[in-house]
């Protein structure tokens, strides 16, 4: 699991090892992260409107992000008293590895846990965005046909779900990644798009782990 990378020229994603989870060990350090990938480059300042904390607070949690490498500052951007930071380009990917003790990996799970938290909050806001405003408001009429929440219930096996995936990952070089750098463009937004693939916990075959 992970984010996708930043706009611009794409990069493969890092995965995440257990030091640098350590820079994705606060929420507002991972909410922080979300806004840099959908909005670009920002300010402590501006960050801090957003999330409703003091500047002092999202310039700490920048630091600290920086130091792991999760977000750079903008060169040639910005003044001393005014910094100016954006993700760094190609995302992070938080995987669950054979060699992770117990710690690591209930890290990796909250860090992806809040991340999909955070995904789902965005689909409930456009949902209750849709459902108080007139069908007619332009806001969203024009937007109406371009979104889609769907869910398939289907049986797999685990060689057929990879296949998926792969074929999921074809799909996003050729029809997602000429989408990035596009900041600017008339009539274009900030938009995500979810690909979830996974199996339902409950109908896995064999005992849990019991560790």
């Amino acid at each position: 699991m992970g984010t996708e990378p930043a706009p611009g020229t794409p990069q493969p994603s890092r995965d995440v090892d257990s030091t640098r989870l350590k820079g994705l060990s606060h929420p507002l350090r991972l909410t922080i992260l979300d806004l840099l990938h959908t909005h670009g480059e920002l300010t402590a300042s501006r960050l801090a409107e957003l999330v409703g904390e003091s500047s002092g607070s999202t310039s700490y949690h920048l630091r600290q992000l920086a130091k792991h490498d999760f977000v750079t500052e903008v060169e040639g951007r910005g003044t001393a008293r005014e910094r100016w930071w954006k993700a760094t380009p190609g995302g992070y990917s938080i995987r669950i590895d054979d060699e992770d003790d117990v710690g690591t990996r209930t890290a990796k799970s909250l860090v992806n846990a809040e991340s999909e938290r955070s995904r789902q909050a965005k689909v409930w806001r456009l949902l209750e965005e849709i459902g108080r405003t007139d069908p007619a408001d332009p806001r969203t009429a024009r937007w109406r046909d371009a979104i889609t929440l769907d869910t398939a219930h289907l049986w797999a096996t685990p060689e057929q779900m990879e296949d998926v995936i792969a074929a999921y990952h074809r799909f996003v070089e050729e029809h997602l990644l000429p989408l990035r750098g596009q900041e600017g463009t008339p009539g274009a937004v900030p938009v995500q798009i979810h690909f979830n693939a996974f199996p339902l916990v409950d109908e896995l075959p064999g005992e849990p782990p019991t560790d």
